[in-house]
């Protein structure tokens, strides 16, 4: 790791809760409701959505986006680590909804520590279809079709407005969205009752111990549980034209379709930070051992602080390609 992106690394990891405290200090205005959010969010709605999301509905659940082949891995130099199913983390979750065909969907998201409590940050890819998107919910630490921690609606979403305008690969360094959650049908926000994790923009992008958490899954193979791994990141430069950027990159064997959204986490003085989201170059990577995310930058802590004052989220225009 160079000198320069270490300093910054540690330079980020002073700074960042600094930043994020400031927002906690200068957002003190309530909550905001979304005015048109995706499905209503009353308790009536809260409890339907609980009803509707049995486990034999989540387990059947397909990924919001399944580029990555299952065939042969890529060529490597060097062995790649292995991941292992687990029964997740309580920060770390999974969106469930239905599309415009009735299909379950799913997306991988984490909670972030926010003022209001009821943050958590995804892929922008999955996120960003027009599509209808039904019974739209999040379900932390989702395994083995169970809810252990209960279910939280959705009540705004924000992507960055050059993502919309850009789509998938032009505006593939803003892969990341930020979620806003309604309260669980006891009134208690999602913070509250798992924990969340530091945001952390400008991380660096060489990271000897980095930690992924997926949830995979494809129309062969049932995966109950998410998947971890523990591994190194380095900085990657598109070679891609269509697809521009420098991205975190990372060795993980089995993230196969399916783990989109899912969180590369380091070590920081609270426990973990998030550093990236699987997303970003070809939205994760075309094969199953690497992976990829969109770099964190300011931008990205842009989008938390709208979040966080529930500005009105940026929305799709007219005319706009969608790839």
């Amino acid at each position: 790791m160079s000198r320069p992106i270490a300093v910054r690394g540690r330079l980020a990891l002073l700074l960042t809760p600094l930043l994020l405290g400031l927002s906690f200090t200068l957002a003190p205005a309530p909550p905001a409701h979304a005015a048109h959010a995706p499905d209503g969010h009353g308790h009536g709605s809260r409890l339907a959505a609980d009803t509707y999301w049995t486990p034999q509905r989540m387990r059947a659940a397909r990924p919001a986006a399944a580029r990555k082949a299952t065939g042969a891995p890529r060529p490597a130099t060097a062995p790649t680590p292995p991941s292992h199913p687990f029964d997740g983390l309580p920060q770390v979750g999974t969106f469930f909804w239905t599309d415009g065909s009735n299909t379950g969907r799913f997306c991988g998201g984490t909670v972030v520590r926010s003022p209001h409590r009821d943050l958590v940050v995804s892929a922008a890819h999955c996120l960003r279809s027009p599509d209808p998107k039904r019974h739209l919910s999040f379900v932390p630490q989702y395994h083995d079709g169970l809810k252990p921690h209960g279910i939280y609606p959705i009540e705004r979403i924000y992507l960055d407005q050059r993502y919309y305008d850009l789509g998938t690969n032009a505006g593939a360094r803003w892969d990341y969205a930020v979620v806003r959650l309604g309260a669980r049908e006891d009134g208690a926000e999602v913070e509250e009752v798992t924990g969340g994790f530091d945001l952390l923009p400008y991380p660096g992008y060489d990271h000897r111990t980095v930690r992924l958490i997926g949830y995979p899954g494809n129309k062969d193979t049932t995966h109950p549980k998410p998947l971890d791994c523990t591994s190194s990141t380095h900085r990657y430069t598109s070679t891609d034209p269509a697809a521009p950027g420098h991205f975190l990159e990372i060795a993980c064997a089995g993230y196969i379709g399916g783990t989109s959204g899912g969180p590369f986490l380091v070590r920081d003085f609270t426990g973990y930070a998030l550093i990236g989201v699987i997303g970003g170059y070809h939205t994760g990577g075309d094969f199953p051992d690497v992976s990829y995310s969109s770099y964190f930058t300011l931008d990205t802590l842009a989008l938390y602080l709208h979040a966080v004052h529930g500005d009105p989220p940026a929305t799709p225009r007219q005319n706009v390609s969608s790839h």
